[in-house]
């Protein structure tokens, strides 16, 4: 019951969804998510954290840069149902569709302020 508990948190929040969303388009980090939701830094890593406890993300560090990717084998296989579906729920949705737009145009150089 736990795992259940914890895939439908993750999917109880429209910034989360989002982020799956995003997440599927390409590989982003915290400052490229931020500016794609226009949250702070903190509420971001705490999405990515309850996304990655339920098995829907994972990160990996490149050099500066931590990314954050769709995890492509999850353990649980429910996920993997979740993610192939996500497009069917809420693919249309007006958010996700401008989303998708302005990940094109999210440079991380430009937006991070890594020294």
């Amino acid at each position: 019951m736990k795992e259940n508990t914890n895939i439908f948190k993750a999917l109880a929040d429209k910034n989360r969804l989002r982020i799956l969303k995003a997440l599927q388009t390409k590989p982003l980090c915290v400052c490229e998510i931020r500016e794609l939701l226009q949250l702070a830094n903190s509420t971001v890593s705490e999405h990515l954290k309850i996304l990655k406890e339920s098995g829907f993300v994972i990160e990996s560090k490149d050099g500066k840069w931590v990314n954050y990717f769709i995890n492509p084998q999850p353990e649980d296989l429910r996920v993997t149902g979740i993610l192939t579906s996500l497009d069917f729920w809420i693919g249309d949705e007006d958010m996700i569709i401008l989303d998708k737009e302005r990940i094109k145009s999210l440079d991380r150089n430009e937006i991070c302020s890594i020294k």
